[in-house]
Parts: C-alpha cells; structure tokens; sequence
C-alpha cells in the first residue's frame, strides 16, 4: 500500500467514524435530555457497557488482533483465506453463543462487578433487567467485527466504518418512536441494542459477501489454524481482561458516587470522538498494511507507514487535546446542558472532558505501537504493558478517590494511558529501523505540538467572551462553532507557516480520495 492510498484508508475509516461520533452525540443527547443523570440514565449505562467491555475482550480486542494478520498473510498468498475466515467465525460464534448464555443467567454478580456502588438501591434492578436484553449485542457485533476484519486485510473500509453508523441511527429512531408512543425510555434503549448488533452484523456480512468472502458458518472443529490463532490470541486475551480491569475500576470508583457514573460516560464520548476518528482508522488500516510488509520483507515500507500513520495520529489528536483542555465547559454545555442535565451536571462533566483531553494524544499513539507488535504475532509484550497499566490505573483511581472524588478515575485512566505509551516504546525498540521515527517526524512533531499550544490560548481567551455575548441572544451553539472555526483556522494557519504541516499534500490526499 502506497503512503497516499495508507492515508486515504485513514481518511475513509476516519470519515465514516467521524459521521457515527457525530451522530453519537446526537443519541447521547437526547438521552442526557430524556434522563439526565438519574437512575434508569446510569442502569442504562452500566448495562449498555457490559455487552461492550467483553466486545473489546472478544472482537476487537484479543480475537482481531490475533486473526488479523494471520488472515491478511493467508490473503496475501493464497491459501484459502476464505476457509481459514469460516473456520474462525464458526469457532467465535459458538464460545460467544454459550458465554452469552451463563453471562444472562449471572447478570446480577456482572452488575455487581461493574458497579458494586448500585447495590440496595433502583438502579442495581434496573441494570440486571435491562442488561440481560441488551447483552445478546455482543454476537452480534463480535461476528461483525471479524467480518470487518475480512475486509479491512482486502482493503475495503468502507461498510465496516459505516456499520457503527447504523448503531445510532437505530438509537435516535427508537427514542422519537418511543416518545411518540409513549414507550418506556429504559427498556426502549434497552431492547435496540441487540436490535442494532444484528443490523451492524448483516450489513458487513453482505459487504464481505459481495468482496467474495462467502462466510457461512459450518460445525465447529478445532483445526491446526484455529489452535495455532487461540495460542497466538491468548496473551492479547489476557491483555484484554487487563483492559477491562482498567474500565471497571473507574466505573466502580464512579459509582459510589451519585450521578458519576453519566458524568464519565458524557465526557468519555467527547474524548471518544477524536479517539474514535484518528485511533480507529490508524488501527484499522495500519495492522493488515505492516503485517503484508512484514511477510513482503519490506521494512522500509513498514517504518514508512508506521511514521505517516504517527504523524497523521500527533496531526489531528494534539490539537483536539489542547481543545478539550482549554473549553470543556462551553463544550458540554452546549451538547448537553438541557432537559434533565443540568449546570452542576455541566461542571462536572467539563472537569472529566479536561482530563481526559490530557491523555488523548497517548490513547492514539497507542493505536500506533501496538501494531508493531501484533503485526509480529507478539501478543505477550502489550499484555505486559497492559498489566503495568492496570498497576498504575487502580493506584491512582481507587488511592485519590478519597481525596479528589469521582474525578480520580479519569485521573487513573489518563495517567495509566501515558504509562502503557512509554512502555510500548521503549520495548519497540527492540525491532530496529522498522519502529524508528524518521526526520519527517522528528521535524513535524515538535511543531504540531506548539500548533496546538497556541491554539488552545487562543480558544481560551476567546471562550469567555463569545459565550457571554451570544448566550444574551441565546445563541450559545452559534459561540461553540465560532469556537470550532477559530480553533480551525488558527492551528492550520500556525502549522503551515511553522511547517507542521502542508495543506497542499493534505489536498492532495483528498483529491485524490474524492477520484
């Protein structure tokens, strides 16, 4: 793969993720309309996040990052991918269809698990009722997950950066629908999960299917690939489960504290966004691009995609860090601020968007580095990693919450994000000038990074005064996107007169994208 055509993976990945965040926040705002930060907001949460902590265990987490590259190698040679993908979706597809199963018999001790804080109260029910409704969602969107994988190794991104997009078209129509009905709100959101898991997964089963990928499940036998894929996956298994750890941890931490648990899950969707856009598609399309290097012998390829895909991730994600830094406030009072969220619900939120907003360069450079090592079938250094980040996470998280609150989770998290970097780095050395920064790089960085500085004061001076003025006119969205602009065109216009960046060769990437 070509640097331009890598970058125009990015930008498809990019895009169509950029359209589901968008839309995410629509969804999450007409929850945070409908039911704030109350009880049945936070069951929802909790429940909705079960199905998706095991996802990552399963479909993007261990199990991808396993078949990925063995898939893309048996696509690269020849040797019945389309077999050896069969194999591996029958054999998902049946662990998933019985640990689905013992997990909605046990819903209550999972509940417990993820927020011990809810227990004695409404919320602690209302999370095992809608949890068991909502928990099916994790085979459907495991399956598809691997699908996405099919076509990602052909370099098709297209229907499976488009799947997430149906999640939250199906969330916003059953919210109208049920409050034109008169639905519950709870149990609306609860049923569309899995509703939605099913649509996500039909769509890529098509789109693999018209790429030539017939994946039709068959009776599950455990072949020398399948043994081979389970033992190269465990490590990043296990790394999974760390990374869970990490998750429960600040949920526990947050649930013990009334109306923590949203305020986490808000500020987690702002940060999710440009996490989502640039941390996706560098992830997506840098795995199967290094693993055919590898097999082509081409290391001079594999560090070339490696530092684009690096500094394509500083490019966009630093600047959007100095943003969530310098204006959490206008942010989520504009996204989120009425109906039931209200100004103290605000604040809160705004100081989670803040911390987070420190860590989100780490949690993208992440997506970066781990596919030097998933790329060699090393699964057992990021679980390393992993452990050490869990270490960090739980210290930090549960050792300050007694003295700064709910807020030490995200503390926990964005310190423990920074940590898992340096250590990946450190132990990518070991693979030479493949995983060495280039002059390009070096050169860029340091000036992506003063970009950034100076557009988050000049968001910051301007913030206060914007606000003030146009919410006297009640016109606080019109502020928040003459915030967005002004942020726009002073770190573009900063970076290219510093040589950040080049807006010609970023034009020259979209028309090329738009042929």
């Amino acid at each position: 793969m070509k640097p331009a055509r890598l970058v125009n993976g990015f930008m498809t990945v990019g895009l169509w993720t950029l359209v589901s965040r968008v839309m995410g926040f629509a969804r999450d705002m007409m929850i945070a309309a409908y039911l704030g930060t109350g009880p049945i907001a936070e069951a929802f949460l909790i429940a909705f996040s079960l199905p998706n902590m095991f996802r990552r265990f399963f479909a993007e987490g261990a199990f991808n990052m396993a078949f990925v590259p063995m898939f893309s190698k048996r696509l690269e040679s020849g040797d019945d991918p389309n077999g050896f993908a069969r194999d591996a979706f029958t054999g998902l597809a049946t662990v998933l269809i019985g640990f689905t199963v013992v997990a909605m018999l046990f819903m209550p001790a999972l509940v417990l698990l993820m927020a011990s804080g809810f227990a004695g109260d409404e919320r602690f029910e209302l999370s095992v009722l809608f949890g068991r409704i909502a928990f099916p969602y994790i085979l459907f969107i495991s399956l598809a997950a691997l699908l996405s994988g099919v076509l990602n190794s052909a370099g098709r991104f297209v229907a499976a950066a488009a799947a997430p997009v149906l999640l939250n078209l199906f969330f916003i129509s059953a919210l109208v629908i049920g409050d034109l009905l008169g639905w519950d709100t709870g149990l609306t959101l609860a049923w569309t999960v899995p509703i939605a898991g099913f649509g996500q997964f039909a769509l890529v089963w098509m789109a693999a299917k018209r790429a030539g990928f017939t994946i039709v499940p068959k009776r599950p036998r455990l072949t020398p690939d399948l043994k081979r894929l389970a033992i190269i996956a465990a490590p990043a298994a296990l790394a999974g489960g760390v990374v869970q750890i990490n998750l429960l941890v600040g949920r526990q931490v947050s649930s013990f504290f009334d109306g923590a648990v949203a305020w986490l899950s808000y500020a987690d969707r702002l940060y999710q966004l440009p996490l989502g856009v640039v941390g996706i598609a560098v992830g997506v399309v840098l795995l199967p691009e290094l693993s055919r290097r590898l097999r082509a012998g081409d290391t001079v390829g594999g560090r070339d995609a490696f530092n684009r895909a690096t500094e394509f991730s500083l490019m966009l994600t630093v600047p959007a860090a100095a943003a969530l830094v310098a204006i959490p406030v206008p942010l989520v009072e504009t996204l989120f601020e009425r109906g039931a969220f209200t100004d103290k619900d605000t604040l809160n939120t705004a100081l989670a968007v803040a911390v987070y907003g420190l860590g989100l360069p780490a949690f993208v450079l992440q997506k970066s580095l781990q596919p030097l090592f998933f790329a060699r079938e090393d699964t057992k250094r990021p679980f390393y990693a992993a452990l050490f980040s869990m270490v960090v996470n739980a210290g930090l998280a549960i050792g300050l919450s007694a003295q700064i609150g709910f807020i030490a989770a995200a503390v926990g998290t964005t310190l423990s994000g920074w940590a898992t970097v340096v250590v990946l780095w450190v132990w990518s050395r070991g693979y030479g000038d493949a995983a060495t920064f280039d002059t390009r790089l070096k050169k860029r960085a340091w000036r992506i990074l003063l970009s950034s500085v100076f557009m988050g004061m000049i968001l910051w001076i301007c913030s206060d005064i914007l606000h003030m003025f146009f919410e006297m006119m009640g016109l606080k969205e019109l502020a928040l996107l003459l915030l967005i602009f002004l942020g726009f065109l002073s770190y573009f216009g900063i970076g290219q007169t510093i040589g950040a960046f080049q807006l010609s060769e970023i034009k020259g990437f979209v028309r090329r994208r738009q042929r």
